[in-house]
């Protein structure tokens, strides 16, 4: 289903059910999965302004705008407490979810109730039904997570789960979303949500890296405690001396069929060398380096860096860059020769600005210097990595 435009209908008669986005590796505000090839994020004003207005220059880099949409929280027959879409009248067919899709998969097993069948399963207590802790499953660093089925495990009241393919960071964003909603709105209030591409639809087990750009995070509205709290963790990580950071990456292990998961806490940890050696495991399937994606990867973010240097005024603070290829597809003594299928693309622009935009008391002049300097930065780490190949 793709939803260009919604109105605010008031009417609860047909919804789209919303599942976590679980191949989400970073950021805070939790994405959603609407169909098999749109999500959608809460809805920030300056953000939607800047899709609507974004230059044709660097709409092949961003996802593609589809609208927005009209989302409330609604308990189903079991109790759940979820997220549900408002779509148009005239776009009322069902969601259709591919039977390959874990990420439904998993969030229906994690809500199952509990043995005995009398009360559904709180969202609270979803990651007891792992062995480990919440915090240590859902903001693990470095965790590996199957994607087949695993034998069952017993779960902490007793009930049998089975391990599938999802990245914690996903869940951990979904529940401290709903937590959130619940606690500081009623259940029918109405939210405003931006209707976004699913950039990594088209892959069969995506390898996603989610890097936070340039030398400073904080947007022109930031307040002084706010200000002070991203330019120090800027001044702490690779973000000042490289101009760029890892806030999350997924990475598909080939022989033991799992994705190796990091987060943005073991991101603001490296070093430079860190950071490069990481780069290098973003690329590495467990088994060998995969080479043949860096020509690809690289010609992508040279394009970009043309396309970045064009763009006077326009500053993209606390943007990420996410770069996405396929861990199941490999060209390896391909006779056809065909390139590996990469994917850069530009996400959460909340707090990027530009002249004509809302914050016209603070107009910049010429193009994002410290978004240049990272991307600098990264395409020279990855050509030295191609050139020890």
């Amino acid at each position: 289903m793709v939803v260009l435009h919604s109105t605010d209908t008031g009417s609860d008669g047909v919804c789209v059910p919303l599942e976590p986005f679980l191949h989400q590796v970073g950021g805070h505000l939790s994405m959603l999965q609407y169909d098999a090839h749109t999500v959608c994020k809460p809805l920030n004003s300056q953000e939607q302004k800047f899709y609507e207005s974004l230059p044709l220059a660097m709409r092949c880099f961003t996802p593609q705008y589809k609208g927005t949409i009209t989302v409330h929280l609604r308990r189903d027959s079991r109790g759940h407490l979820g997220l549900v879409a408002n779509p148009l009248k005239e776009n009322l067919e069902p969601l259709q979810v591919s039977p390959d899709s874990r990420a439904v998969a998993i969030w229906q097993t994690l809500q199952q109730p509990a043995s005995n069948g009398s009360s559904p399963r709180p969202l609270a207590q979803l990651a007891h039904s792992l062995k480990e802790s919440t915090a240590k499953v859902l903001l693990s660093s470095d965790c590996h997570l199957s994607t087949q089925a695993s034998p069952q495990e017993e779960s902490a009241d007793g009930s049998q789960v089975e391990r599938r393919g999802f990245n914690p960071w996903g869940l951990h964003c979904h529940q401290a979303h709903l937590t959130r909603l619940c606690s500081e709105y009623p259940e029918d209030k109405r939210h405003r949500f931006l209707l976004l591409e699913n950039v990594v639809s088209q892959y069969k087990q995506p390898c996603i890296l989610d890097l936070k750009m340039g030398t400073r995070q904080h947007g022109d509205d930031a307040s002084e405690e706010k200000k002070a709290r991203h330019m120090k963790k800027c001044a702490q990580s690779t973000s000042a001396c490289l101009g760029v950071r890892i806030c999350g990456m997924q990475v598909y292990q080939t022989a033991k069929k799992s994705f190796l998961c990091k987060d943005k806490y073991y991101g603001r940890k490296l070093s430079e060398e860190g950071f490069r050696q990481a780069l290098s495991q973003f690329l590495h399937d467990g088994t060998r380096l995969r080479t043949e994606l860096l020509e690809p990867i690289l010609r992508r973010l040279q394009a970009l860096l043309t396309v970045i240097r064009s763009q006077s005024s326009y500053r993209f603070y606390s943007s990420s860059l996410l770069i996405i290829y396929d861990g199941q597809e490999t060209t390896q003594g391909s006779p056809s020769g065909a390139p590996a299928k990469v994917d850069v693309r530009m996400i959460d622009f909340a707090h990027a600005t530009y002249k004509g935009s809302w914050n016209e008391h603070t107009t910049h002049e010429g193009p994002d210097p410290g978004y240049i300097f990272g991307l600098e930065n990264l395409i020279g780490i990855l050509q030295d990595l191609q050139e020890g190949e």
